[in-house]
């Protein structure tokens, strides 16, 4: 089968592009330096050619308010006619959890637009939020540093490593279409704040994480105990993974 991931030479991507091909199917990286691009248009009716799945993992360059809702919407439009034209029968795609909670944001405002676009379009789907990456708690601490402390708020996160999230991705791709939303996570709760001090000691960084609740998440957004994690409804699917953050740290910091 073959199955387009678009964005499938960066971090989710690559990894959901192995996973698929081990498994036995036609996995087919799609991107701009591979000469597809969902904003012009370029490569995006050859590279669908064919496929009956495509996943879209891609994210913007630029995270300002205008910017990032232009690319959004722009690559959604055209990738979803794209899709039409080609007959793709799933389209899978890559969001956060708490987008809904978070809409001070423009980039939650713009993955909320991408998610509205899925919705509308005719073609059957599945949306697969995620948390917070492992791998991404370094930029936290870097967009909350000030001098050499760090300041952050205490709300809950249940953060995950990039390699669940490429297998939960494969695993909703090669399922039938949800035509609804469904949450990923990891098996832990625990304060962004205490996320981060842990992050910054084990990597023997010498910032001090002061505990702030009026600070703000990624310097853009207020956060509370119900912004970064799944909440249960009566239809949502959530999809625990099993990596700790404790197992990753070490490993991290054992790898450098």
């Amino acid at each position: 089968m073959k199955i387009v991931v678009i964005g499938g030479s960066g971090l989710i991507g690559s990894k959901v592009v192995q996973n698929l091909r081990e498994l036995g199917h036609e996995a087919v990286p799609a991107s701009p330096s591979l000469g597809v691009n969902t904003i012009t248009g370029e490569g995006l009716a050859e590279a669908l050619h064919g496929a009956e799945i495509v996943v879209d993992v891609t994210n913007s360059p630029s995270f300002e308010d205008e910017a990032v809702m232009s690319f959004f919407v722009t690559s959604n439009k055209n990738l979803l006619t794209a899709e039409a034209a080609a007959g793709v029968r799933h389209h899978v795609a890559l969001s956060v959890v708490g987008t809904e909670r978070l809409l001070q944001s423009g980039y939650f405002k713009a993955k909320m637009a991408q998610e509205e676009l899925i919705k509308a379009s005719p073609i059957p789907y599945t949306i697969v939020r995620a948390t917070q990456f492992f791998e991404f708690i370094g930029s936290i601490a870097y967009v909350a540093t000030e001098g050499d402390t760090v300041r952050l708020p205490s709300a809950l996160t249940q953060p995950m490593v990039s390699d669940d999230v490429a297998a939960v991705v494969a695993d909703f791709t090669l399922g039938a279409p949800v035509n609804d939303i469904v949450d990923a996570a990891g098996p832990d709760q625990i304060r962004l704040d205490e996320l981060v001090r842990q992050f910054l000691a084990a990597n023997q960084d010498p910032r001090q994480v002061i505990t702030d609740d009026n600070a703000l998440y990624f310097g853009s957004v207020e956060v509370n105990d119900q912004s970064l994690v799944p909440i249960d409804g009566p239809t949502r699917i959530t999809t625990i993974t099993t990596t700790r953050f404790h197992d990753w740290l070490k490993r991290s910091v054992t790898q450098e």
